[in-house]
């Protein structure tokens, strides 16, 4: 069992702001190796983030760009399954790749925080955090350093695999499922008749960034009915990001294959990556 935790620290609030990043390889539930940097955001210093991590300006001067270790990361994490902690750390890697003009790495993230709360009843609505979750389970680590914080993160999923009896495949699977597995899973929801994207009809495909429920509540208030699932009605149907860089157009979802077969009929959808789709919704 291989697989790579990765965390990162920024500068200021923008999320391409990395000046941290650490990396650690994971094989058979033991961290075997850790690659750690600086990073020079080319960017301000805002003091909140520095009372987080201590890391400031004069300490990244001659450190790398983020430009500049990119084939590194994308080298160390390509083509595996990344382990982080929240939504954070993907959203910022894949920020930092665009404004930098650089290509993003292909792999398939693994939130360790929606694993946690999938482990663990008592954290499953709170208490999910790295920190409170380390104490819970009696991992020692410096947190807001990026590689102690990833090695804690890597630590967790291998905990949760143990405790649920599951590998990564089972948890790349258990993930995409609710929380409760009685829970109904419908995201179905009337749009905003205010909302700038109000009369779009929306479905969802493949593993999100973010849990399907939010990405629902999202377009809803954006003005867009949610559905269960592709029909003539459809106007939008969104794609996991990494659906569609890995499958690189094989094995596509039923819901990919149905609005394709749509669209050749002469039907308007227009298929989105999350990304694009948390733009929009945004705006």
């Amino acid at each position: 069992m291989r697989f790579i935790a990765l965390d990162v620290e920024t500068a200021n609030p923008d999320m391409s702001s990395i000046c941290q990043i650490g990396i650690v390889h994971f094989e058979n539930g033991q961290p075997v190796e850790t690659w750690s940097s600086l990073v020079d955001p080319q960017d301000y210093f805002d003091g909140m983030n520095v009372s987080i991590h201590g890391i400031e300006e004069e300490d990244v001067r001659g450190a790398p760009t983020f430009k500049q270790i990119s084939a590194e990361i994308n080298r160390r994490i390509g083509g595996q399954v990344v382990a982080i902690h929240t939504a954070f750390d993907r959203n910022a890697i894949t920020q930092a790749a665009t404004r930098h003009s650089t290509t993003p790495p292909e792999c398939f993230w693994l939130n360790t925080a929606s694993v946690a709360r999938r482990t663990w009843p008592e954290v499953a609505q709170r208490g999910y955090g790295l920190a409170p979750l380390a104490v819970k389970l009696g991992i020692e680590f410096e947190h807001h350093d990026a590689a102690e914080d990833a090695r804690a993160a890597g630590m967790i999923l291998v905990r949760a695999m143990t405790e649920m009896g599951l590998d990564l495949a089972g948890w790349i699977d258990r993930v995409k499922r609710p929380i409760n597995p009685n829970q109904s899973s419908s995201v179905a929801q009337s749009g905003n008749p205010e909302g700038l994207l109000y009369g779009e009809v929306v479905a969802f495909t493949g593993a999100l960034i973010i849990p399907r429920h939010e990405a629902a509540a999202l377009a809803a208030r954006a003005g867009c009915e949610t559905t269960d699932g592709v029909t003539k009605h459809t106007t939008l149907l969104v794609v996991g990001d990494q659906d569609i860089r890995l499958l690189n157009g094989h094995e596509k979802s039923s819901k990919h294959r149905k609005a394709e077969e749509l669209i050749a009929k002469g039907k308007h959808i227009r298929i989105l990556t999350e990304t694009d789709f948390l733009s929009m919704v945004a705006q």
